[in-house]
């Protein structure tokens, strides 16, 4: 794939075996990071405000001060986990307004050409009519007394009687446009009311958003410098605990699948995009939230796949976990409220929350609902 995605490779590998070494009794790390090398604190006790032993052990402020910071990343995770179930609700809805605006002016397109035919129609039965009656009002005995020309006038009322069935059938044809207009016309206001209905829902899912993501915001502004810092470290040991429980699960060893020519365009895409900020609602170029990352990835490999997370679990076809491949997509929680994309040696690319860029982390750093192909 190229130096670039070799490097990327290569921190995933490390991230792997850091994760693996950070299992081991007796040794921790102080935050690590993918593509970092951890650092073992001198005391051999985890350093900073993640760790147990030492000073911080025996100090009951400093173990109250981290119970303390533990219930504000709980709350944290808590107030983004509810502003990325909105985030998937305000996706859902801004995707069916979409298809709904679409339908709706292929309905009013529909019935402009409805009613140019019916217009059309109308004056050829109206010149119909017009012939019909410059032909006078005699009846048809009368009419063959009174020609000079008999066979002329027979092979004319031939053709009076094809005009008058010409007739009737543009009758007929103005009676179907016209229930067709006036279906295209309930079908339009349908897709209105459903258009409204979900605009609807995308305001309040915008509020939602808004509100606790604002709520989250507040929580940490409120912390020190030092706080954040060791809010920091017990967020990244929790995922390393997670990934390392999932690697030690030895699943890894059973992933071997190579990615797809597809898979490996999205993993590229997705992996181009790394460092560029979480914004609930996009789809790139400059920023992407989780499923907006996934979806367009695979866009650039030529799959269309759903917008949303909870969608891509719902209509993509799943495989299990230790048949994955790069550029398969991993979703995470009960809900299915994140999505990652998994490129290999135990690693993902996603676009994580407000506030934090697309990056490299540990495909089990979180709590995984399944796996799903875009390309089988």
């Amino acid at each position: 794939m190229g130096s670039g995605k070799r490097s990327l490779t290569t921190a995933a590998m490390v991230l792997a075996c850091a994760c693996a070494v950070l299992s081991a009794p007796g040794v921790a790390y102080a935050s690590p990071t993918p593509g970092s090398t951890p650092t073992p604190s001198p005391s051999g006790s985890t350093a900073g405000a993640g760790g147990t032993g030492g000073a911080a052990a025996r100090d009951p402020q400093a173990v109250r001060k981290k119970k303390d910071l533990q219930a504000i990343r709980k709350k944290l995770d808590d107030l983004y986990h509810d502003a990325a179930v909105a985030t998937d609700a305000y996706n859902a809805a801004e995707e069916k307004a979409r298809r709904q605006s679409a339908q709706i002016v292929d309905l009013a397109q529909e019935i402009v050409k409805g009613q140019e035919k019916l217009d059309r129609l109308k004056d050829l039965a109206g010149a119909a009519a017009r012939a019909q009656y410059r032909g006078g009002g005699l009846p048809p005995e009368a009419q063959l007394w009174l020609s000079r020309n008999p066979q002329e006038y027979l092979d004319g009322a031939g053709r009076v009687r094809q005009g008058e069935h010409a007739t009737k059938g543009l009758l007929d044809e103005m009676a179907r446009t016209q229930q067709d207009l006036e279906q295209y016309a309930k079908d339009a206001s349908a897709q209105w009311q459903k258009l409204e209905a979900n605009r609807e829902a995308k305001a309040e899912a915008q509020k939602e958003i808004t509100k606790r993501i604002a709520a989250a915001e507040k929580l940490e502004s409120q912390l020190e410098k030092e706080e954040k810092e060791r809010l920091a470290k017990l967020e990244e040991e929790a995922a390393y605990k997670a990934q390392t429980a999932w690697l030690s699960s030895g699943v890894l060893a059973e992933i071997g699948a190579k990615a797809s020519a597809r898979g490996k365009r999205a993993v590229e895409y997705a992996t181009d995009q790394i460092g560029k900020p979480y914004v609930w609602g996009a789809e790139g170029p400059k920023s992407y939230d989780c499923s907006g990352l996934t979806s367009q990835a695979w866009l650039s490999a030529g799959v269309g796949i759903p917008r949303t997370s909870q969608e891509q679990w719902k209509q993509l076809p799943h495989v299990d976990v230790k048949d994955m491949r790069p550029g398969d997509l991993i979703i995470y929680f009960d809900d299915a409220s994140h999505v990652a994309m998994y490129i290999g040696d135990g690693a993902i690319v996603h676009a994580p929350r407000p506030g934090r860029t697309v990056t490299v982390a540990g495909a089990g750093s979180m709590p995984i609902l399944g796996v799903v192909r875009p390309d089988v």
